[in-house]
């Protein structure tokens, strides 16, 4: 036996119905923004998180994840002492370069990694510390994920003059924004 709604029915199933879809455009509006902000934020890190993780719901609640813990890292400005004691150190970095290419890869490698744990970033595995670095720095991140590779091989096997060339400008990138003062609109602001 059939049977037959009513008009008052029909009218809050209408009505449920329109808040199940205002609900449904809700949450795919506040989807498409969130992942605007992640991908506006973390540049070419979004791209590559959604590689690595396969979706991009995955890669954005890592990137979550990695702003979490940064947040409760102690990341901090150089002081001008420290400041100019880093510069001094990167320039004797470059001056080697044209007479021992090798070893000042190795060494601008090794000078960024003390200057990121002079900042507060934790001494950990260069993944860890490339993932912080995204967080706050991630217009440079690559530039550091790749000098930081041409570093490792120059210990091993031979990496070309052009690829040593391509490390120190890399580097050199990633130490320059590293010493820079921010200004108070420049800093990230706390989740």
């Amino acid at each position: 036996m059939p049977y037959h709604f009513t008009n008052t029915e029909l009218i809050v199933a209408a009505v449920v119905l329109v808040f199940v879809a205002i609900a449904v455009v809700e949450y795919f509006l506040h989807r498409k923004a969130k992942t605007a902000s992640l991908r506006n934020r973390f540049g070419s890190e979004y791209d590559l998180a959604v590689h690595e993780h396969g979706s991009s719901q995955k890669a954005e609640a890592k990137l979550a994840d990695r702003e979490t813990h940064v947040d409760t890292l102690k990341i901090r400005e150089l002081g001008a002492t420290e400041r100019e004691r880093f510069i001094t150190e990167w320039q004797g970095v470059q001056s080697r370069f044209v007479d021992h290419p090798k070893t000042a890869v190795t060494q601008a490698d090794e000078l960024i990694a003390a200057l990121l744990e002079a900042r507060g970033y934790p001494k950990d595995t260069f993944e860890q510390r490339a993932a912080d670095v995204s967080v706050t720095h991630p217009r440079v991140v690559n530039d550091y994920r790749v000098a930081h590779a041409i570093a490792v091989r120059t210990q091993g096997a031979e990496a070309s003059t052009e690829e040593l060339r391509t490390a120190m400008i890399q580097f050199r990138a990633i130490f320059e924004e590293l010493v820079q003062v921010q200004n108070a609109q420049e800093k990230r602001p706390a989740a």
